[in-house]
C-alpha cells in the first residue's frame, strides 16, 4: 500500500514504522530524519491528518443551485438603498462585478450538474466559415444566464448585417444586473439554436425559457458607460402602454408630472433609459427631442376670434399687470418637457409664492402665516403714486412716491410687476423682496403668475404654492358662509364665482409647470394647515431644485 492510496493516519503509521527500523546514526541524514520523525509524531500533524480524513470521506454538496437567482433578488432589494448607504452601494457594486457573475454561474452550472461543454475550436471554426465571417475562433465566448419565465431580460436587439446585435441594455434590467453582455455583442445561438436575424422570434424564445441559458455571443469589448448622475423632473405625464412610437411598450417607464427620474443612458435620440428615484424602476422615456417633436404637431384650441382660448380675461383693465406684459402670452404657453434638479439638503426657501385666480383666500392664508410667525415670515409693502389718505403712514399699507420716481424705476426694470388703476400706479420693487429675505424671513408674495419667470431663480429660490378653486358648488356654499358671518359685506354673483373657477384652471393649465405644491382651497382651515406643513417640511426634508441653483 502507498501513502498516495492509504488513509492519512496509516500511511503516517507506516512512515513511522521505517523510520524505526533505520540505524541510528548522528550523521546530517539521520538528523533530518530524527527531526521528520518529531514532526510526525506532533499533535497538530496528527489533527490535521485525521481531519483530512473527514473530509475524505464526506461528500460536499451544494446548498443550492441558483444562486444567480439570489444574487438578482438582493440587487433588487437594496437597489434603493445604494443612493443613500455606502454599504450597500460597494455591495451593489461586488455583486455585479463580470468575474463574480461568472463565478456565480459556474456554481450554479456545477450545482445543477449541467456540464454540458462548449464547442470544441474545430466545430466552432465550421460555424464561422458556414456563416462567412470573418471572426476567430477564440473571439466566440459562451454566456450562461439565468431567469424566470416571463421575466423580461431588459435587452433589445437590431440587425446589422444580417447579425442580431444587441442595442440596448436597460438599466436595472435582469441582463445589467448580470453584467456578462454588452451593447454590441452578436447573439449567434440561444442553447444551441440559430437565432437567425428576428428580434422578435428571439425575444419570445427567450421569454419562455426558464432557468439556465446558454448564449453564443461575439462580444464587443465595449466598456459600459458609468450611469450619468443627471436628474430631471418632468412636466407631463407618460403611459408607454398608450404610446404608439416606442419601440417596446413592455420596456417603457411610465411616470406623472413633477416625478424625479435620473438619466441613465441618452445614448439614443430619441429614447432615453431613466430609473424611477422612487421604486427605483427603470425603462425607457421619450427624449426632449421627441417631446418637443410630438407636441408641436398638436393642434390648440381656437375660440374662433383669432386668439387663443383661455389667453384673455375680458377685462379692458387690471390693477396689476405683469412688467414686461407684451411677453405674458407667449409665456402662457412656453413649450415644458423636462427640467433639471438637484438634491439638497433641507434649507428655508428664500420666497414663498403663492398663486391663485382671484377670491381663492391667497391673502388670508398669507395674512394667517405671518400672523402666527413674524419671525419667520414677511412680506412686502407695496409702491404706489397715489397720495395717502388722513390715517395713512408712509409704509405700512404703502409706500407713496412721486409718479416720476415710479415710472424712472420701472425704465430701470427695478419692480417685479406693476400696473395702474384709477390713475395711480401700483407696483411690488423688488428690492423690498430682498430686503425681507436681508432679515432671515421667507418672503410672502402673492403675485400674478407672470411674474413667476422672473422669480424662479438662485436669487429668490421660491417655493411656488397653487391655490387652486374648489367646485363651482362648494365656493358658493364658502362664499355664502362669509357673507353670512358678516366677514365681508361684497355679495358675489354666480357669474363671478364662475370666472373665479375657469381663471384658477386657466392659470393651472398655463403654469403648472412652475408649481411646487397645489392645494385646493376647499376648506380655508384645512388649506393652511396643508400650507403650513409643506413649509416646515422645507427645513427638515432634503429638496429637489432646479441644477441652476446649485451650480
Amino acid at each position: 500500500m502507498t501513502v498516495a492510496n492509504a488513509k492519512s493516519t496509516t500511511a503516517m503509521q507506516q512512515v513511522l514504522d521505517n523510520l524505526s527500523d533505520l540505524p541510528t546514526a548522528t550523521g546530517a541524514k539521520d538528523i533530518d530524519l530524527i527531526f521528520l520523525r518529531g514532526i510526525m509524531e506532533s499533535p497538530i500533524v496528527r489533527s490535521l491528518a485525521k481531519a483530512h480524513e473527514r473530509l475524505e470521506d464526506a461528500k460536499p454538496e451544494a446548498v443550492r443551485d441558483n444562486n444567480v437567482e439570489l444574487v438578482s433578488e438582493i440587487l433588487d432589494d437594496i437597489d434603493g438603498l445604494s443612493s443613500q448607504d455606502s454599504n450597500a452601494a460597494e455591495l451593489s457594486r461586488i455583486l455585479k462585478e463580470p468575474h463574480f457573475q461568472s463565478l456565480l454561474q459556474a456554481h450554479d452550472m456545477v450545482a445543477s450538474k449541467s456540464y454540458e461543454a462548449p464547442p470544441s475550436n474545430s466545430e466552432v471554426a465550421n460555424d464561422v466559415a458556414a456563416s462567412n465571417t470573418l471572426m476567430h475562433a477564440d473571439s466566440i465566448r459562451m454566456i450562461g444566464i439565468r431567469k424566470k419565465a416571463g421575466e423580461p431580460l431588459g435587452v433589445t436587439f437590431r440587425v446589422e448585417k444580417g447579425d442580431l446585435v444587441i442595442a440596448r441594455i436597460l438599466h436595472g434590467g435582469m441582463i445589467d444586473r448580470q453584467g456578462l453582455l454588452h451593447v454590441g455583442d452578436i447573439i449567434k445561438e440561444v442553447n444551441g439554436h440559430d437565432v437567425g436575424s428576428n428580434p422578435r422570434e428571439v425575444q419570445e424564445l427567450l421569454k419562455d425559457c426558464n432557468g439556465g441559458i446558454t448564449l453564443k455571443i461575439l462580444p464587443s469589448y465595449r466598456e459600459s458607460p458609468a450611469p450619468a448622475q443627471v436628474f430631471l423632473k418632468p412636466h407631463f405625464n407618460y403611459n408607454p402602454a398608450n404610446d404608439n412610437l416606442i419601440p417596446c411598450k413592455e420596456a417603457g417607464l411610465a411616470f406623472s408630472k413633477g416625478d424625479i427620474l435620473q438619466i441613465v443612458n441618452k445614448e439614443d435620440s430619441n429614447w432615453w433609459q431613466a430609473r424611477s428615484v422612487v421604486g427605483g424602476a427603470t425603462g425607457l422615456i421619450p427624449s426632449q427631442f421627441l417631446e418637443e417633436k410630438r407636441k408641436a404637431f398638436v393642434r390648440r384650441d381656437w375660440n374662433g376670434s383669432g386668439t387663443l382660448c383661455g389667453t384673455m380675461t375680458g377685462k379692458k383693465k387690471k390693477k396689476m399687470m405683469y412688467l414686461t406684459a407684451k411677453n405674458a402670452e407667449f409665456d402662457r404657453h412656453e413649450l415644458q418637457i423636462y427640467e433639471e434638479v438637484a438634491k439638497m439638503p433641507p434649507f428655508q426657501r428664500k420666497t414663498l409664492v403663492l398663486i391663485g385666480a382671484q377670491g381663492v383666500g391667497r391673502r388670508s392664508l398669507k395674512n394667517r402665516l405671518i400672523v402666527l410667525n413674524p419671525t419667520f415670515f414677511g412680506t412686502t409693502v407695496p409702491f404706489t403714486t397715489r397720495r395717502p389718505r388722513e390715517e395713512e403712514r408712509d409704509g405700512q399699507s404703502y409706500r407713496f412716491v412721486t409718479r416720476a420716481e415710479m415710472e424712472s424705476d420701472i425704465k430701470a426694470s427695478r419692480y417685479l410687476e406693476h400696473g395702474e388703476y384709477d390713475g395711480n400706479l401700483y407696483g411690488t420693487k423688488i428690492d423690498s423682496i430682498l430686503e425681507v429675505v436681508d432679515t432671515g424671513r421667507t418672503c410672502i408674495l402673492d403675485v400674478n403668475p407672470q411674474a413667476l419667470k422672473v422669480l424662479k431663480t438662485a436669487e429668490f429660490m421660491p417655493y411656488v404654492v397653487f391655490i387652486a378653486a374648489p367646485e363651482l358648488d362648494t365656493l358658493r356654499a364658502m362664499h355664502k358662509a362669509v357673507v353670512d358671518a358678516g366677514i365681508t359685506t361684497k355679495a358675489l354673483t354666480d357669474t363671478d364665482l364662475k370666472k373665479t373657477v375657469d381663471e384658477s384652471a386657466r392659470i393651472q393649465r398655463a403654469y403648472s409647470h412652475y408649481f411646487d405644491l397645489t392645494i385646493v382651497n376647499n376648506n380655508l382651515d384645512k388649506a393652511f394647515e396643508e400650507l403650513q406643513a409643506a413649509v416646515n417640511r422645507l427645513c427638515t426634508d432634503p429638496q429637489w431644485v432646479p441644477v441652476s441653483w446649485v451650480y
